[in-house]
């Protein structure tokens, strides 16, 4: 499918037919990489190919119960779903996005590839976090009306990798999505990772995902912040402190 130096294949097997990707970059909330790594856990999907970028940091990623040293950034497939997932264990700095952008994006349209790309919009919120979309090309907003994504409620601008992917796109003239999602810009944020699954990529890919394992990450990430915010308190309240004493209080 690809045929490139910057995107080695590691399943020649593996058949795809004009598929849906799925970006999930480390971003504010690490609303994307959730995303991405629930979908690939939860289809068991094959590791479909290796990405190679000079702006991708000089590590190897080990996996549990393996051997074998993997790039930090990965594709994985599943023919079924007809669903790629683009996974990376590192973040991608401001400075190289554009080039790592350059490096991939094209890629995906030459080889009929229905990008979406994942991004927070930090802002703490107690209510169901909103989810908007953009698109680059008319098929691309085609397909985001039919899933019933809103529009942006207010002007903004997406950085990171994320942005480079999508500038990439407007520039080239490419088919892209991308989703925004409300996030907690201080923590994990699982909830809206699950809005992104159930509001936009479920309606776009076609499929069903399960999402409760989410739900149940989030009741855990919201203990522990309780059980932080707890010992904060007492902390301050048992810290050696001065104050004065006024004569006549």
């Amino acid at each position: 499918m690809f045929s490139m130096t910057q995107i080695d294949i590691v399943d020649e097997d593996m058949s795809l037919d004009s598929p849906v990707l799925v970006e999930g970059f480390p971003g504010v909330g690490l609303v994307g990489k959730m995303a991405v790594d629930h979908l690939i856990a939860a289809f068991e999907m094959d590791h479909y190919a290796n990405v190679y970028c000079d702006t991708i940091p000089p590590v190897a990623t080990y996996q549990e119960d393996s051997r074998q040293l993997v790039t930090p950034v990965r594709l994985y497939a599943d023919a079924e779903r007809d669903l790629l997932a683009l996974q990376s264990d590192v973040p991608i700095g401001p400075e190289a996005a554009t080039e790592f952008g350059n490096c991939v994006a094209g890629r995906f349209a030459e080889a009929d590839v229905l990008p979406v790309y994942i991004s927070g919009l930090p802002r703490q919120t107690d209510e169901v976090p909103a989810l908007y979309g953009v698109a680059c090309g008319e098929s691309a907003a085609d397909r985001l009306t039919d899933a019933g994504v809103d529009q942006p409620a207010e002007m903004g601008l997406i950085s990171g990798p994320t942005g480079a992917l999508l500038a990439h796109a407007t520039e080239h003239d490419n088919t892209a999505v991308g989703l925004v999602v409300e996030s907690n810009p201080q923590l994990p944020d699982p909830i809206a990772s699950q809005v992104v699954i159930e509001q936009g990529i479920e309606p776009i890919a076609g499929i069903s995902v399960p999402t409760e394992d989410l739900s149940a990450r989030a009741e855990e990430i919201e203990q522990a912040r309780q059980r932080l915010i707890q010992r904060m308190q007492q902390a301050t309240e048992d810290s050696s402190r001065a104050q004065p004493l006024r004569m006549y209080q």
